[in-house]
This record gives structure tokens, sequence and C-alpha cells, in this order.
């Protein structure tokens, strides 16, 4: 693997797998009827919900989490996160052709926030840049490839497009692998790890109770907050 490696290698690969499996999601989903549809959103909602849970409360840190979600929160507010995804999600939807899709915009944050947000994405861009190692990134592959096709069978084919989020978040992290990697401690790590899952869990919310969302990417700051904790 490594005598073909390059940096960004586990990213591309990542990509790969996200447009393959929304593009199956894509084609399968049409051949489910709504109702099949709706039950496959709540299954990935449920799916996601207890995946967060679980993560989130192997390493729970109180005060970690209260200062982490406040902080971030307010800094993601200030900064208008969940306005930015939207307007990325908007022009996507523009560019591609699909403005008559309603679902799209909503479809595009949610998948985008689901595959970004975790400690996977961060050591694996690390990895893959300092140590010549996609592994991670291509395990996160396979894991992304079945969230992307279960979810764009039941929310539509805005998921494919998290592909463009993740090339970026993971493609800045690869660049930036010298910068991040001293303060990628184990401890920095489990905190990562905690406060994402604790924001998966609320991406699972969203899809489940569509009608009253959570803001989860204006609390993407809470994670710098999470890593520089200790």
């Amino acid at each position: 693997m490594t005598d073909f490696h390059f940096a960004g290698l586990g990213t591309l690969i990542n990509v790969a797998g996200i447009i393959v499996g929304g593009l199956c999601g894509l084609f399968g989903g049409r051949l489910l009827t709504a109702g099949i549809q709706r039950t496959l959103q709540d299954a990935c909602a449920l799916a996601v919900i207890f995946l967060g849970a679980d993560g989130a409360l192997k390493n729970l840190d109180t005060m970690l989490l209260i200062a982490s979600l406040i902080g971030g929160g307010l800094i993601g507010a200030l900064v208008d996160i969940d306005g930015k995804f939207e307007r990325l999600g908007i022009w996507l939807r523009t560019r591609s052709g699909n403005d008559g899709d309603t679902r799209f915009v909503d479809a595009f944050v949610t998948a985008s926030l689901t595959v970004c947000v975790g400690a996977m994405a961060v050591i694996g861009a690390i990895n893959d840049r300092l140590l010549h190692d996609p592994a991670v990134l291509i395990a996160k592959s396979a894991l992304d490839l079945i969230i992307i096709l279960v979810m764009t069978a039941s929310l539509g084919k805005g998921c494919i497009f998290s592909f463009v989020s993740v090339g970026l978040f993971q493609g800045a992290i690869t660049l930036l692998a010298g910068l991040i990697e001293p303060f990628m401690t184990e401890a920095a790590l489990a905190n990562l790890s905690s406060v994402g899952n604790v924001l998966i869990f609320g991406v699972g919310v969203n899809l489940l109770f569509p009608d009253k969302k959570i803001s989860v990417a204006n609390l993407l700051p809470a994670l710098i907050i999470a890593c520089l904790w200790i």
C-alpha cells in the first residue's frame, strides 16, 4: 500500500466510497415505497443515536461536555456555521441541477455531519499524511459507504454530495497534519471521540425528529475545545 501512497489517498478512497454508496442508495431507493423509505430513515436514525450514545458514554467528562458544547455552540453561532453549510448545500443543489429537490439541502447537511464528525476522520487524515498509512480512512470508507447508501435511499440524492464535505474537511486536516499532530495526544483523542459522539447523537435525533432541528453544525467548534481541554 505504501509503495503507491500519496498524501490524500485515504480521503480520495473515502470520497469514492461515499459516491458509490450514494449511487447504490439512489437507484435502490427509487424501487422502494415511501413507507419503506421512512422505515429506513427511522432505522438509520436509531442506529446513529445509539452509536453516538455508546461512544459518548465510554469517556464521559461532564465538565468537558458542558464547556465544549456551550463554548463551541457560542463560537459556531457567531460564525454561523449552520448557515454556511446550508448555503453550500443550496449552491451544490443549483450547480447539480437539483433545484426541484426540496429535501436536497437537509439531506446534504445531515449526511455531511454524520460522515465528518468523529475521531476516525481526524486521526485517519493525520496518519494518511504523516505515517503514509490510509488504513483508518479505508475502514471509514467502508462504514461511510453503508451509511450513505441507507441515508440516500431514505433522504435523497443530497446525501451523495457529502463527499464534498468529506473531501474538504479531511483534505484540510491532511494538509495541516504537521501542525495538528502534536495536539492529538491520547487524552485529546479520547475527548474528541466523546464530544464527537455526542454530536453524532444530535444528528440521529434530527433524523428521528425532523420538525425540531438541533443546530449540530454550529456545535462543531466543540471538537476543537475538546482537543484543547487538557
